[in-house]
C-alpha cells in the first residue's frame, strides 16, 4: 500500500500548495495493454502485430516480448487497488483488438470482453474514472496479413471494432480515445520499421497514417451514433521543432518535421485538410491518390477533447555539403520526403531514452494547439521519463523521474495560467512495463516491476503524485 506520508528522497511538497490546479482538474495514470496485460494466448485472444515482431529474431532488446509483462491480466484487482491507494482520479488503459476481436474482424470474444467489463467496474467501485484507449499499436494479425494499416479496408474494420466494445463498455465507460500516438504506428510501424510490424516504405507509411486518421473519425462517428453522452477525442504525440541556428535550411528542416510530426494529425482532424507544404514535401513519396472525396469530413468530425502525449522537442538542422545526414533518436526513414534533415543533440540533461528533458516544451506544444487550432479541453494524456532505477532496502527512491514530474507539472500550471483549457494530466506510467522495442531494458513507471516474481514496489514519485493529488497543487519553489 502507498502511504502519502512516507517522504521521497527530496522533499519538494513541505511548504504548502501554492501552485494550486483548477477545482475538479483530472489527476491520472496511463498504460496500454500490451505493455502490461500478458496473457498473450489466453482466454481466447490471438496474435497481435506486436506478438509477431517481438517473437522475430533481433525485432526487440534481448529477443523480449509481452507474452507475461506485467501479468496484469490475472492481476488485475490488486493493480486497481494500488491506483487507489496512490489516489488516481482517472486511469487510462488500451483494450487489446486481438482479445476482444480475434482475428479483426467479426463477432466479439465475450471472455475478452470479460477482462474489461471486471476492470472497468473495479475502477469504478474504487471511485476511479475508466479513460479507454481503443487502440495502442495492438493491430491484429490477420489485418496486417491483410495489408494492414496502409490499406484502406482497415479503417473500415477499426470502426467495426470500436462498435463492439461501445456496445459493451459504452454504459460505464464515459470517457474514449480513439488512437494513441497514430504518428508511431504509421512512420514507425511502417517507415522506419522500428515498431511493428517492421516494414520499411514511405509510401505505406503516409498511407497508414491517412487511414489510422480514417479508422479514427469513423470510430468517433459509430460511437457518436450509439452514445451521444460519450466524451470522444483522440491521442496524439506532439513535439515542439526549433531550429538548430537561424540559417535558412535548419529553418526549413524545423518546417519540415513540424509537418510530418505535428501538422499531418493535427491539420486533418482539427482543420480537415492537408497542409500544403506537407504535400509537397510528400510529393516523391506520394500523390495522395488514397485520399478519397468526403475522407477529411470524416477524419474531422467534431471531437469533445484532445489529449496530447508529450516527453521531448526536437531540435533539427539542414543538410550540410559533405557530411551525412545524421539522427540523435531517430532514424531518417522515421521521416519520408526528409531524410536529409539532422537532429541535433544539445547537451542538455536526457532521460535513458536518451530524449532530452524539456519542460518549457510542454508549455510551448499546449498554447500552440489552443492558438492554432481549438477551444476543446485539452489533457496530457501521457508525460514521464524512463531512468535507470534501483531498489536498495525494499525502496526506489528515484529522484530524476520525480524531478521530471515536477518540472513538467509546474509547465502546465504556467500553460493553464497563460489561458490554456488543460483539464487533466496523466503520468506515463503506472508501472514499469514492457516497452517495445526496448523490452524490459527501460523503466517508465511509478511502480517498480519485479519481472520474475512479479512484485510491485511504490516508487518514491509514486508517493510525491500521491501527496500532489491529495492537495491538487505543487508548493512554490
Amino acid at each position: 500500500m502507498i502511504d502519502p506520508t512516507s517522504p521521497p528522497a527530496v522533499g519538494v511538497l513541505d511548504q504548502g500548495a501554492e501552485l494550486t490546479f483548477p477545482p475538479g482538474f483530472r489527476w491520472g495514470a496511463a498504460t496500454a495493454a500490451y505493455q502490461i496485460e500478458g496473457a498473450a494466448a489466453e482466454g481466447g485472444r490471438t496474435p497481435s502485430i506486436w506478438d509477431t515482431f517481438s517473437h522475430a529474431e533481433g525485432r526487440t532488446v534481448a529477443g523480449h516480448t509481452g507474452d507475461v509483462a506485467c501479468d496484469h491480466y490475472h492481476r488485475m484487482p490488486d493493480d486497481v487497488r494500488l491506483m487507489a491507494d496512490l489516489g488516481l482520479k482517472s486511469y487510462r488503459f488500451s483494450v487489446s483488438w486481438p482479445r476482444v476481436q480475434p482475428g479483426g474482424s467479426g463477432a466479439a470474444n465475450a471472455e475478452g470482453l470479460d477482462f474489461y467489463q471486471r476492470l472497468v467496474d473495479e475502477l469504478l467501485g474504487r471511485g476511479i474514472e475508466p479513460w479507454l484507449t481503443l487502440y495502442h499499436w495492438d493491430l491484429p494479425q490477420p489485418l496486417e496479413d491483410a495489408g494492414g494499416w496502409p490499406a484502406r479496408d482497415t479503417a473500415a474494420r477499426f470502426a467495426d471494432y470500436a462498435q463492439l466494445v461501445g456496445d459493451a463498455l459504452g454504459d460505464r465507460v464515459r470517457y474514449w480515445t480513439t488512437l494513441n500516438e497514430p504518428w508511431c504506428s504509421a512512420f514507425l510501424g511502417y517507415g522506419s520499421g522500428a515498431h511493428a510490424p517492421g516494414r520499411s516504405d514511405g509510401a505505406d507509411a503516409v498511407r497508414a497514417g491517412h487511414h489510422l486518421m480514417l479508422g479514427h473519425g469513423l470510430a468517433v462517428q459509430a460511437l457518436r451514433a450509439s452514445r451521444p453522452d460519450a466524451r470522444l477525442g483522440l491521442t496524439v504525440n506532439l513535439y515542439p521543432v526549433t531550429p538548430a541556428s537561424d540559417s535558412p535550411a535548419d529553418a526549413d528542416a524545423a518546417r519540415r518535421i513540424d509537418g510530418l510530426a505535428n501538422r499531418f494529425f493535427l491539420d486533418p482532424v482539427l482543420r480537415g485538410s492537408y497542409p500544403t507544404d506537407l504535400r509537397a514535401d510528400l510529393a516523391s513519396v506520394t500523390d495522395f491518390g488514397h485520399v478519397r472525396d468526403g475522407d477529411l469530413e470524416i477524419i474531422s468530425t467534431p471531437l469533445d477533447l484532445v489529449g496530447i502525449n508529450y516527453y521531448s522537442r526536437h531540435v533539427v538542422a539542414g543538410p550540410v555539403e559533405g557530411e551525412a545526414p545524421q539522427a540523435y533518436w531517430r532514424a531518417p526513414t522515421c521521416w519520408p520526403g526528409s531524410e536529409e534533415v539532422r537532429f541535433v543533440t544539445r547537451g542538455v540533461p536526457v532521460t535513458d531514452m536518451n530524449w532530452e528533458i524539456d519542460a518549457p516544451g510542454l508549455v510551448e506544444t499546449l498554447e500552440r494547439v489552443h492558438r492554432e487550432y481549438t477551444d476543446l479541453p485539452l489533457y496530457v494524456t501521457e508525460n514521464g521519463s524512463a531512468f535507470v532505477d534501483a531498489v536498495v532496502d525494499g525502496r526506489v527512491d528515484d529522484v530524476d523521474r520525480l524531478a521530471y514530474f515536477d518540472s513538467h507539472l509546474r509547465a502546465a500550471h504556467a500553460a493553464i495560467g497563460a489561458g490554456v483549457p488543460l483539464r487533466g494530466y496523466f503520468a506515463w506510467s503506472l508501472m514499469d512495463n514492457f516497452e517495445w522495442a526496448w523490452g524490459y531494458t527501460k523503466r517508465f513507471g511509478m511502480v517498480h516491476v519485479d519481472y520474475d516474481s512479479q512484485a510491485r514496489i511504490p516508487k518514491s514519485s509514486a508517493r510525491w503524485y500521491a501527496e500532489v493529488i491529495r492537495r491538487n497543487g505543487l508548493a512554490a519553489q
